[in-house]
């Protein structure tokens, strides 16, 4: 809990609001915390192993109570590997189940540190939750597009930030070190060198400091760089050194699930980013407004080239940029979609269970 981004930016963070509202929440969780440390990591096959059979445990006691509540949560999937087995016990077990997912995890993309088990991966699962669940929720105009065709009850909520943990920094001094920054995780630090050549140009002519958050291997020979652990309790202030947020992805199908969630994030703290424009990117940053959409390596170049020299443009950029996530993509902005679904279902099942007594 709290540790991946798609969960905890997602609807993690809106747990104390549901329970304002009157729900108890319970958490159960496929992979551990010691699991979670080391998932990402090359190696550890035993100890994978191990973890794996725990969550399997863990899912069948999960299943034996599933009675206990009105609404089950799925976030992904319910098991990760093989057949949609667990997801078809607890779509006719639990009183009623909203799937939640980001990604396009159904086309198979995996990790390159977990490729072996690349066969193993149930990519049936998701497209069985969602044609299967109460109400289905996804992040992105495309997800939810696709969502459609196998399910009338979709939603479309973004990844969102919390603004009261998420605070604008105070200037920098004039002649103070520029910084250009990514955040992520192991996983998609490979995105980054997308950049290479890119950025090895340009500071050659804006000598900068690259910090890399959540990539902790992330290396280039040319760049000063700075590669450090996702961490919650400084993750903001690792956030707040950056002058200029990097948001590269490949053009690649499953890309058009992503929620945009780093360039949300930096938008968050008053940071300008540019972004390639895809997916949900181009709805979230307003090109030449908030920050800069791009396609090209040139195009990166020149408009890194810019922020990299103007100032005033990288703050005012960055007042847009939060102004945007206020008003669209905070927790407070989006909690009353959250309670609009989960009270939606709720009135459903009362609806069914009434109809089916009289």
């Amino acid at each position: 809990m709290h540790c991946a981004p798609s969960q905890r930016l997602k609807y993690e963070q809106y747990y104390d609001h549901f329970e304002e509202n009157g729900f108890r929440v319970t958490t159960s969780s496929f992979i551990s915390l010691k699991f979670w440390k080391i998932i990402y990591k090359p190696g550890f096959l035993f100890q994978k192993f191990i973890y794996t059979l725990v969550g399997y445990l863990r899912r069948t006691i999960d299943i034996l109570t599933i009675r206990r509540y009105d609404i089950v949560y799925v976030h992904l999937w319910v098991t990760p590997l093989g057949p949609p087995i667990f997801e078809w016990v607890v779509l006719l077990l639990a009183k009623r189940v909203i799937y939640d997912i980001d990604d396009m995890i159904f086309l198979g993309h995996i990790s390159k540190a977990n490729r072996m088990w690349f066969r193993l991966k149930g990519t049936k699962k998701v497209t069985n939750l969602m044609a299967n669940a109460d109400h289905v929720i996804v992040c992105s105009s495309q997800l939810y597009d696709y969502a459609k065709q196998l399910n009338h009850n979709v939603s479309d909520i973004s990844s969102t930030i919390n603004l009261d943990e998420f605070k604008v920094p105070p200037r920098k001094e004039d002649n103070s070190e520029l910084v250009i920054g990514w955040t992520g995780s192991h996983s998609t630090g490979k995105y980054l060198h997308i950049l290479d050549r890119v950025l090895e140009k340009l500071n050659k002519e804006y000598p900068f400091r690259l910090v890399v958050i959540g990539d902790d291997q992330y290396k280039h020979d040319n760049l000063k760089i700075d590669s450090l652990p996702w961490k919650r309790e400084t993750e903001v202030k690792d956030l707040q050194q950056i002058d200029i947020g990097l948001y590269p992805l490949p053009f690649e199908d499953w890309v058009y699930g992503k929620s945009g969630l780093k360039a949300i994030t930096f938008m968050s703290l008053g940071i300008p980013c540019v972004a390639t424009a895809i997916g949900a990117n181009n709805r979230i940053v307003e090109d030449g407004v908030n920050g800069y959409l791009v396609k090209t390596e040139m195009e990166w170049t020149d408009r890194l080239r810019v922020l990299c020299a103007d100032k005033e443009l990288r703050r005012e950029m960055g007042i847009k940029g939060r102004k945007a996530v206020e008003e669209e993509y905070s927790t407070k902005a989006n909690v009353d979609k959250y309670l609009q679904v989960l009270f939606q279902v709720l009135d459903e099942y009362s609806n069914y269970r009434f109809i089916k007594q009289n």
